[in-house]
């Protein structure tokens, strides 16, 4: 307990070179003495006098000490409220030095997201992506594609002949680009009535391809390339990693708590799958199926790489597949050196579609190639690996 008499009082200092707690003795005069056992410790002059902080009892610092750790206590009240009526710059600095420690702490927060967008959230989507089971990426997927259709617009194209000409060329390209043990990765693909020169593999399977892309493909093998390229985004889960690195927060939190399909988190996702690029190893992995699948079916993969070169020559690459799919000179050579790097088997493969059924999914969304009425609904063909036919 601290005792008073006139101007003098107990108090507890430290000299800011030990832990230890020093019962003094204040006199309260010209300046602020400490005293202990008789013997003089330090004179603090007023208005050199700080509060060391702002809660409890008093505690005080000084400008001037040798030692700038120097804290002294006093825990009588009144003691403390005649200190304070003497100090006339007692709270002088404490906001700046509050604002200077909060900017610290603010700098050092964006230094620690800057560096989580740039290297946590890429790392932790590569090891989360394996581990999300294929039924939550499918009800991701689902959810995703409700946002995406919101945003394009387009309506799917149905006609009979066009739907099964689609389906025969998907099929084919399942059976020669999955490896014979995947029978998780199901594939939906859906031609979309768009003039967008684009397509797009969502979460879950659903790849998207617009009638502007359609038109632009000279050979059912262009067209086959682009497919099987998205084909090969699937099978790696790249749809999936770029919707978690988009929204990692939202698609984690939702993970844990069963709600992956929650609002703001399928706006970011499907902005991430509509806007989002690739990265330079997710286009090279994929354009390596691609390629592999192709020259399984004894067709050439070069013909991906014309297409690209085509729609780069007429368009810019402004809102189309160059958008989402970066292309460069080395894609157009490794895609060229796979088609040459067995002769004889790159392009002696029977066609993938007769003229007529290549006609019939050119005109699938109800162009001047169409034949037959359209379907009466959107029916899509969801096909899997272990969807092959037997003996073929």
């Amino acid at each position: 307990m601290t005792e008073a008499s006139g101007t003098d009082a107990r108090a507890i200092f430290f000299d800011g070179r030990s832990a230890r707690r020093r019962q003094v003795t204040i006199i309260i005069g010209p300046v602020l003495e400490i005293v202990e056992e008789g013997t003089p410790l330090a004179r603090w002059a007023w208005d050199d006098i700080r509060r060391a902080d702002g809660h409890g009892r008093l505690r005080l610092k000084t400008l001037a000490g040798s030692n700038p750790l120097a804290r002294l206590e006093i825990a009588d009240p009144g003691i403390a409220r005649i200190v304070e009526t003497r100090c006339p710059a007692l709270d002088r600095g404490q906001g700046r030095g509050r604002t200077r420690q909060v900017l610290g702490w603010s700098a050092a927060a964006c230094v620690s997201i800057v560096l989580l967008a740039l290297y946590g959230i890429p790392f932790a989507a590569d090891r989360i992506t394996p581990l999300v089971p294929r039924s939550v990426e499918a009800r991701l997927g689902d959810a995703t594609d409700r946002q995406v259709r919101a945003l394009l617009g387009g309506e799917a194209c149905t006609r009979p002949q066009g739907q099964a000409a689609l389906g025969q060329m998907v099929q084919a390209l399942i059976d020669a680009g999955l490896p014979p043990e995947d029978d998780e990765t199901v594939v939906d693909v859906v031609v979309l009535s768009s003039d967008v020169v684009n397509a797009i593999a969502l979460p879950g399977g659903r790849i998207y391809v617009f009638d502007g892309l359609l038109q632009k493909a000279e050979t059912p093998d262009e067209l086959a390339g682009v497919i099987a390229h998205e084909i090969g985004h699937v099978h790696h889960r790249d749809g999936l990693r770029m919707v978690i690195r988009a929204g990692s927060t939202s698609f984690v939190i939702g993970l844990l708590f069963g709600d992956v399909a929650g609002g703001a988190a399928m706006v970011t996702a499907a902005d991430a799958v509509l806007s989002a690029a690739y990265s330079r190893d997710a286009e090279t992995a994929a354009d390596d199926f691609s390629a592999a699948a192709m020259t399984r079916l004894g067709r050439s993969p070069a013909a991906f790489g014309d297409l690209l070169v085509r729609v780069t020559g007429e368009t810019e690459g402004h809102g189309t597949l160059l958008d989402s799919h970066p292309f460069g000179a080395d894609r157009l050579a490794r895609l060229t050196a796979a088609g040459t790097a067995a002769p004889g088997t790159a392009t002696d493969g029977p066609a993938l579609l007769s003229d007529a059924d290549w006609q019939a999914l050119k005109g699938i969304c109800g162009g001047s190639s169409a034949s037959g009425p359209p379907a009466s609904g959107p029916e899509r063909q969801r096909l899997k690996n272990s969807d092959k036919p037997s003996g073929s």
